[in-house]
């Protein structure tokens, strides 16, 4: 049986690290695929369980210092906390605080170190230019003696993980950033040991006065408090994900057996009636059975303004009550309610990889190997042919500088970070407005679109008849004719019939009383009402009355594809109500944002031509394609891909399933059919077409900040790499430090997080 499940991974820290977890796992038996993320830290596995396993597959990594996050059967229980178990988010939450805890003390006593270290190299570099006085020889001799012990601790204890690195290099073979770090300051370690126990014998080939303990104390520290920096805005980068799991319920009160009782919401099954008190969250999804309130769905759907729910409206888990009591029915629990699908759906997306990212993973790939074999050529260049310019001693020193200084600066982190931290942002502010995008292929698709194709009911329109327009030609008020003609729809089951019946409960009018109903095949509907009998129906009713009534006057809303309704006697037109599917608000703007991006929009429908263009008129669209079938609304969509373009679909219903899958970029509106929302990359809760201006605006935001982070990360290594290595040293007497080249390390990876973290700040 396939499977496809994504596991946390304990021990990624760096780009090279996904790639050595992709290379495993894809020589596995049984695997098809498999996609690590060093920015979410995670993996997608599609596994054949005949043949592998989670545990077996964490066990393939492990010697590589890699582990999968495998939820318990107890974890995997949907209670309170299961997005958070079934998602793996709990878990790697509380290491990654535990992580941040371990760095931060390993930073705290190592900052105090570096800096007794960086004044003795500062010192002793000043004095060389007389600068400054030289040091005395007891001070220097106390140097000597507390920057071994200060090295010691730091490259066995703080430098541990760089060392294990290292030790996995030379016992399988597999190097990545740490196998960077710990060769570097390992050496620089080992050679400076090597001075003093060895000194009287390499005192006629180096210059034994010469240690480099400075180098491996404040690289180890630089780099120590980079990958603190980094975990830290890492977990900022995530907090979509969380704000959205504090959104979940811990108790509902649930009425049985005529009591109420507060349970866990886990507990709660569909079809228990629940109780929402005001200031409430709602546990679970549900239906409105009784009561009336205000509830606030600004967490999930991004409005401010909160909804008013009457009997038979939904409710969504994680919302919360604004004003009076209700209940409500349960219609979906645990891994079924909407918060739970959007905390699934973003958690997926931001672990989806971009195509952009395809670059990056190769370069990174191959990047740690050839880091090293440059390294050692870097220093046997400098070996060969510094010595006859410099003499042996000063070459060597100078190739040891240049070597550390390659492998501590040479680190792909920021390569690994650029795209998926700008993924994990855009995808979580999404889900904050409302815009669930399924993964990161489609959000990097998004910002390349230059035809939005609109599908008419239920995107551009409401999908239901509305009461538009009254024309009362009697002596009743309008509210009386209102309410005759509600009394008399009340026994039909009429789509037209329905959006009377919704008016006059919206403008509070009751229905009467009536005797003697009839229906009328094709015409309408009759009864006698106060004593009169009314008829309400189409212009059939007058024809057949012979009622001498001019229709020419409502040319222009027949023309736009409004249903007459007529209210009559048997002798005269009392009314002419106008029913029509009306545009949603919002919509007009919504398609003068998409031409202002330089985008054109098509309308699809199956309605008549004249109904078609009369909206599309009124909402703005450039072009209609109307009286259409599923197949010809396709059929439109690879049209326009065949001229080139780069089209996206909006849609909601099952005949827009085929359409919304051929499109470059599927966008469905939460309040249609399920097929649909399956069907498409992205999701626009509440049906509001304004978010999908929002949508294309986040995908232009979001691959901006991947373009800038991969142009900061390449640049880093680009300049950093030939700095070090002395390129430049024979014209300028250039040569990099491994403290600066640590330094500009760490903060390579923590300038890409920070500026994937500015998109929270940008405006839709």
């Amino acid at each position: 049986m396939q499977n496809t499940n994504t596991f946390k991974v304990r021990g990624m820290h760096c780009a090279s690290c996904a790639a050595t977890i992709e290379k495993t796992f894809k020589k596995t038996d049984g695997v098809s695929l498999a996609e690590a993320n060093y920015g979410t830290e995670s993996v997608k596995v599609d596994f054949d369980a005949s043949k592998t396993s989670p545990e077996a597959l964490s066990q393939k990594i492990q010697p590589f210092g890699y582990e999968l996050i495998i939820p318990t059967a107890e974890e995997m229980h949907m209670s309170q906390s299961e997005h958070a178990t079934h998602l793996g988010l709990n878990q790697s939450k509380t290491e990654k605080l535990q992580e941040l805890t371990s760095l931060k003390i390993k930073v705290l006593t190592a900052i105090p170190l570096a800096i007794v270290s960086l004044v003795f190299m500062t010192w002793d570099i000043l004095a060389g230019y007389v600068l400054v006085p030289q040091m005395s020889t007891m001070v220097k001799e106390i140097f000597q003696i507390l920057l071994p012990l200060f090295a010691t601790y730091m490259l066995f204890y703080v430098g541990k993980p760089y060392l294990l690195g290292l030790y996995r290099f030379f016992r399988y073979g597999n190097a990545n950033m740490d196998t960077l770090v710990g060769l570097g300051t390992g050496v620089a370690f080992v050679y400076s040991l090597a001075t003093i126990f060895f000194r009287s014998a390499l005192a006629r080939y180096i210059n034994v006065d010469a240690t480099y303990f400075d180098i491996t104390i404040i690289v180890i520290t630089f780099i120590t408090l980079g990958k603190y920096l980094e975990t830290r805005s890492k977990l900022k980068t995530g907090d979509a994900i969380e704000k959205l799991l504090n959104l979940s319920a811990k108790t509902a009160l649930v009425a049985r057996d005529g009591t109420e009782m507060e349970i866990p919401t886990s507990e709660v099954v569909v079809g228990d009636v629940l109780v929402v008190k005001p200031s409430g969250k709602i546990p679970v999804d549900g239906v409105l059975v009784d009561g009336h309130s205000y509830v606030d769905e600004s967490m999930i759907t991004g409005e401010p303004m909160p909804r008013e729910k009457n009997t038979g409206d939904s409710v969504v888990a994680g919302t919360i009550n604004t004003s009076g009591t209700f209940t409500f029915r349960a219609t979906k629990v645990g891994s079924e309610t909407m918060l739970a699908h959007i905390i699934k759906m973003v958690e997926d997306a931001q672990g989806s990889r971009a195509p952009i990212q395809a670059l990056a993973d190769k370069i990174s790939a191959v990047f740690v190997p050839v880091v090293l074999v440059l390294a050692f050529l870097t220093l046997g260049l400098w070996i060969a042919i510094g010595t006859s310019h410099l003499g042996f001693s000063k070459a060597l020193a100078d190739g040891l500088t240049s070597f550390v200084g390659i492998l501590v600066i040479a680190c792909p982190c920021a390569l690994g970070l650029a795209t998926p931290t700008a993924i994990i942002v855009g995808v979580g502010k999404g889900a904050k407005e409302g815009i669930l995008i399924k993964d990161a292929a489609t959000l990097e698709k998004l910002h390349t679109v230059n035809v939005v194709v609109l599908d008419k009911t239920g995107t551009v329109t409401h999908g239901k008849p509305e009461l538009s327009t009254l024309n009362n030609v009697s002596s009743e008020s309008d509210e009386r004719i209102i309410q005759l003609l509600a009394t008399l729809e009340s026994r039909s089951e009429h789509p037209i019939a329905r959006a009377i019946l919704t008016h006059a409960k919206e403008k509070n009018i009751s229905v009467l009383s009536m005797n003697n109903f009839d229906a009328l095949k094709g015409k309408g509907v009759g009864a006698e009402i106060d004593g009169v009998h009314y008829f309400a129906g189409s212009a059939r009713l007058v024809e057949e009355f012979n009622i001498n009534f001019d229709t020419h006057s409502f040319a222009s809303q027949l023309s736009e594809g409004k249903t007459p309704v007529f209210l009559t006697t048997k002798s005269a037109v009392l009314a002419v109500v106008f029913v029509s599917d009306a545009i949603k608000s919002g919509v007009q703007d919504a398609v003068t944002q998409l031409h202002k991006l330089g985008i054109r929009v098509v309308m699809l429908t199956g309605d008549t031509q004249k109904t078609a263009e009369y909206i599309a008129r009124s909402a703005g669209i450039d072009e209609v394609v109307a009286e259409v079938l599923p197949e010809d609304k396709l059929a439109t969509i690879v049209d326009l891909q065949k001229k080139g373009n780069t089209v996206a679909m909006v849609g909601d219903g099952v005949n827009d399933a085929p359409a919304l899958a051929q499109a470059d970029v599927g966008i469905a509106m939460a309040t249609g059919t399920d097929v649909a929302i399956e069907s498409a990359g992205i999701t626009l809760l509440h049906g509001d077409i304004s978010k999908l201006v929002k949508a294309i605006r986040l995908s232009k935001l979001t691959m901006r900040g991947i373009k800038q982070n991969l142009f900061w990360a390449f640049v880093y290594n680009i300049v950093g790499i030939p700095l070090a290595a002395g390129l430049f040293y024979p014209l300028f007497g250039w040569l990099l430090s491994p403290i600066f080249a640590g330094l500009a390390m760490g903060l390579s990876s923590v300038s890409v997080v920070g500026n994937s973290l500015r998109l929270k700040t940008k405006k839709l």
